[in-house]
């Protein structure tokens, strides 16, 4: 890998002996990292960085990483971010995931586990990537919705901004336009859940999207409800 294709990681991190381990293990796999131990900066240091991908703790001096995650996502940062804590329960992984967290792993975990996480989600992140000039500028006539930009345009209305979690929802519907997704595959594929769970969060957010692409949310015409089976962009 050379120094020009070398991923860039931000460790937000603030224990000295895992710290040292993280930076040591991934420079030898080739990333460039950075770290921050003070929650009150990772944010300013995501602005001056862009990273590739985050690790970021849970429980840090200055703001917590539930903080920090949520403040990064509201700047439309797309990149993935693996949580890094001691806890262990549920609700803990549901609410990372909620606020735009890609994946969690509770510590102690071990180097080989982690790094294959950092693989797989730097693939999808760049599969991502590489289908987003097809797909930067979508037109449901009248609106506009510009995913590179994050923004959906009304006609005589000002922009509306979307949260990078709606804008990888439409990046995923895209290709499967005019056909039933379930529920159960975005909660897997957009949100990555790794567990069963009854949460509403794809019902929540597809009503948040719908209220900011559809001229008449209250009588969808592009992102739909199958009872019983999911949703569906409807396109052409």
């Amino acid at each position: 890998m050379s120094s020009n294709d070398k991923k860039s990681i931000i460790v937000v991190e603030d224990e000295p002996s895992l710290v040292f381990t993280l930076k040591d293990t991934l420079e030898n796999e080739g990333y460039n990292v950075h770290v921050v131990e003070e929650g009150s900066t990772a944010v300013e240091n995501v602005q001056r960085i862009n990273p590739d991908l985050m690790l970021l703790d849970l429980m840090l001096p200055g703001k917590s990483g539930y903080d920090i995650c949520r403040e990064v996502r509201e700047l439309n940062y797309t990149f993935p971010i693996i949580m890094l804590t001691a806890r262990d329960q549920e609700i803990d992984k549901v609410t990372g995931l909620n606020i735009g967290a890609d994946d969690y792993i509770t510590k102690p975990f071990g180097v080989k586990e982690l790094l294959a996480r950092i693989n797989a989600r730097l693939r999808r992140a760049n599969t991502y990537t590489s289908k987003s000039a097809l797909t930067d500028r979508l037109v449901l006539d009248p609106v506009v919705i510009n995913l590179k930009e994050s923004t959906v345009q009304k006609p005589d209305e000002e922009p509306v901004v979307l949260t990078a979690r709606e804008v990888e929802l439409i990046r995923y519907l895209i290709p499967r336009a005019n056909e039933p997704v379930t529920r159960d595959e975005l909660l897997e594929k957009v949100w990555r859940y790794e567990f069963s769970t009854n949460t509403r969060t794809v019902d929540v957010h597809i009503s948040k999207l719908r209220a900011k692409i559809e001229m008449h949310p209250d009588d969808p015409r592009y992102l739909v409800t199958l009872h019983g089976v999911g949703y569906m962009l409807k396109m052409g």
